[in-house]
């Protein structure tokens, strides 16, 4: 995608021995970015979320493996690095399918050649990414002109969102936002509903991406959508996945399940758009999926600018306020309408017909 009029990604190789990427707890005030050149620093980045958003946490630590065994290329090192960097972000799928496709490929190499090897696989992951997002732009604007069709095609398509599902989410594109992207680049009359989504304030990520690429969009408090349902506000809810199980529940930002469950009751559509490494084929359903529980200072303090425009933090509650900040929620799939995937969109139950090959899928 472009910024200011530049292309950009989410992350670059720099050298052969580092990788750069846009550090998102800057934005959307500033653009900044910061250079990754130890494991140690791509297992921080992953974790501060520096980086977020399952594709790209999963591109971000292949390149980590990469860089741990430039410093050190034994078995011994290539575990402890693989089970570091698996541990930054629990949630995701792509982590741990990056991670364990990068040390397959290099496990039966003598360690001289481990790190090259791993970064070119790396490399070959982060380029897949983009490919899979760009397919996952076709076809979810295809459905999107299709439910603008189904509306009259006399008025705008309101689409509902939550978290942040763009290019900075992924290496390019993006996975849900790709297909407003592309919607939008076609022609259908869009306007896209973007819920703040607390305590992290991704929704604040869609909003400067959208302005960025001239879609028009209104930010709101994530309790407001349900409401919008309800006064036929919205025509479809469309976000992204950190896990999907193969009969198609999704495991999505925290907040995701009351929008499904809003959906339903109104009859709107509830959709996620995820690449293929987002599904978790060995999972029949996310019951016992590992929910990430997050610091309790994202929750007492928040982020923005001061009087004088410098950033700032600012405390909400005293310290000693007792906090729960489970991460993600799981949606079932009997809430969701369809899976949009780089091979077409499906319903969660004819997921695993899309996908007969699913080992080889990505």
């Amino acid at each position: 995608m472009k910024v200011n009029g530049v292309a950009m990604r989410s992350i670059w190789p720099v050298g052969d021995a580092a990788v750069a990427v846009i550090d998102q707890r800057a934005l959307p005030h500033r653009l900044a970015t910061r250079t990754l050149n130890t494991a140690a620093d791509v297992a921080d980045a992953i974790a501060s979320m520096t980086v977020r958003g399952a594709p790209l946490i999963g591109v971000t630590g292949a390149y980590g493996l990469a860089l741990a065994l430039r410093a050190d290329a034994s078995d011994a090192a290539l575990e402890a690095a693989h089970t570091q960097l698996a541990g930054a972000r629990p949630t995701a799928v792509n982590l741990r399918w990056a991670l364990d496709r990068v040390r397959a490929h290099v496990a039966a190499l003598p360690p001289a050649r481990r790190a090259a090897a791993a970064w070119t696989e790396a490399g070959r992951i982060a380029e897949e990414d983009v490919a899979l997002n760009r397919a996952i732009g076709t076809h979810g604007a295809a459905l999107l002109r299709e439910l603008h069709a189904r509306a009259g095609g006399g008025r705008r398509l309101n689409v509902l969102t939550h978290c942040n599902t763009g290019w900075l989410a992924a290496v390019d594109h993006g996975t849900a936002l790709a297909a407003i992207y592309a919607a939008h680049d076609a022609g259908v009359p869009l306007h896209v509903w973007v819920d703040e989504t607390r305590p992290r304030n991704q929704g604040l990520l869609t909003a400067w991406e959208l302005a960025a690429h001239g879609v028009p969009y209104t930010l709101i408090v994530d309790n407001a959508g349900g409401h919008l349902m309800q006064h036929g506000e919205v025509d479809a809810v469309l976000v992204g996945a950190d896990r999907v199980s193969a009969a198609g529940d999704v495991a999505n930002k925290i907040g995701t399940y009351l929008k499904a469950l809003a959906a339903h009751d109104n009859g709107v559509p509830f959709y996620a758009a995820v690449p293929s490494p987002t599904i978790d084929w060995d999972a029949a359903s996310l019951a016992a999926t590992t929910i990430e529980e997050r610091s309790a200072a994202e929750v007492l303090q928040v982020g923005g600018l001061d009087a004088a425009g410098a950033p700032a933090r600012v405390q909400l509650l005293p310290e000693s306020t007792p906090i729960a900040n489970p991460a993600f929620d799981v949606t079932p799939a009997r809430l969701v309408s369809g899976i949009i995937t780089e091979r077409g969109v499906a319903a969660p139950a004819r997921l695993t017909a899309l996908f007969p090959d699913p080992r080889r899928a990505a």
